[in-house]
């Protein structure tokens, strides 16, 4: 079966996103757009990603918690985990690599954390904007070892992108899907990267506003529609 996805979707924990991007718009919007599944994708956070999961709790709607890390070599990396235990794991890892540096808001926007009624909980202070002290091998052995997925993010860009900071993706990592971004022709783009035609490709939203979401527009083939099975049709 087919299942309509967004897989990169940032809360208003990520200062560059709107602070409407709460967790009850995101996931209510999501299920009006028709969509089966999205992934929460902070800035090298996963801290929203709880409430967002407990909101869908009686809803229709798969929600994957995940971070959008920035690695050493200013690359952006999609991580998703079937469970918030193991990406509360990984998180620990990401703050203990942060540059020791507090987010201004004035300038980059506030870093808001929400509890599951949209209240705002608190605020984080660290500069989540900011790239983690590990590289993309690192994060494919430290994730691999939580059972989660790693899918390099809008590789269609020139910027903070596998294909747009290194030219090329390294044969050692352990890679089958690919993200490109909303706006991508993925026709055109693999025509002119006829090498990379051997991994799937999805498209995301890398939503900072609730109608960047994507609509029922970017599918992957499920044998069911569960989270084990999301994660067999991605890896």
């Amino acid at each position: 079966m087919k299942i309509a996805i967004d897989f990169h979707i940032h809360t208003a924990l990520s200062p560059c996103a709107d602070e409407d991007m709460t967790p009850n718009n995101i996931v209510n919007m999501s299920v009006l757009k028709g969509l089966d599944a999205i992934a929460i994708t902070d800035h090298n956070s996963v801290e929203n990603c709880k409430a967002c999961m407990q909101v869908a709790q009686n809803k229709d709607i798969i929600i994957i918690p995940g971070i959008e890390l920035q690695t050493k070599e200013e690359v952006h990396l999609i991580c998703l985990f079937k469970d918030i235990e193991s990406a509360i794991i990984f998180q620990k890892l990401v703050y203990n690599k942060l540059p020791n540096k507090e987010n201004i808001p004035e300038i980059f926007g506030r870093q808001l954390l929400f509890d599951a009624q949209d209240r705002i909980i608190s605020e984080n202070n660290k500069m989540l904007i900011a790239s983690v002290n590990i590289t993309l091998n690192e994060v494919f052995y430290e994730i691999n070892k939580l059972n989660g997925i790693v899918i390099p993010a809008h590789i269609d860009r020139s910027s903070y992108s596998l294909i747009g900071n290194l030219g090329f993706i390294p044969n050692e990592l352990q890679i089958r899907t690919l993200e490109v971004s909303k706006n991508c022709n993925i026709n055109k783009f693999l025509e002119k990267h006829k090498n990379l035609n051997k991994y799937q490709i999805i498209q995301s939203s890398d939503a900072h506003y609730l109608w960047d979401i994507l609509e029922r527009e970017s599918y992957i083939e499920v044998a069911t529609k569960n989270i084990d099975s999301i994660f067999e049709a991605l890896k």
